[in-house]
């Protein structure tokens, strides 16, 4: 695997708790939706997960929510790593 991943256009740093993968933002929740088959539904925190206000889709910029679909697709494609249930 390699340290960044390039979705429509923009490279994301995909390493251990980067600025793009940070616990609780976009791209995160986006790759966590994906790993527990949730769907897509992009949101994301403005800290920690569930320890801080979350931002819903209709509050967030283009960017973000390419980042949460980002990383949706980063999941799905490079990591596959899903929940066994």
């Amino acid at each position: 695997m390699t340290d960044t991943f390039e979705y429509k256009g923009t490279v994301y740093d995909v390493t251990w708790q980067s600025k793009d993968t940070r616990h609780g933002g976009p791209f995160d929740r986006g790759s966590a939706d994906s790993y527990y088959r949730r769907g897509a539904n992009p949101h994301y925190y403005e800290g920690k997960t569930r320890l801080s206000p979350m931002v819903s889709k209709e509050e967030m910029t283009d960017e973000e929510i390419k980042a949460y679909y980002a990383g949706y697709e980063y999941n799905e494609t490079v990591v596959m790593d899903f929940k066994e249930w």
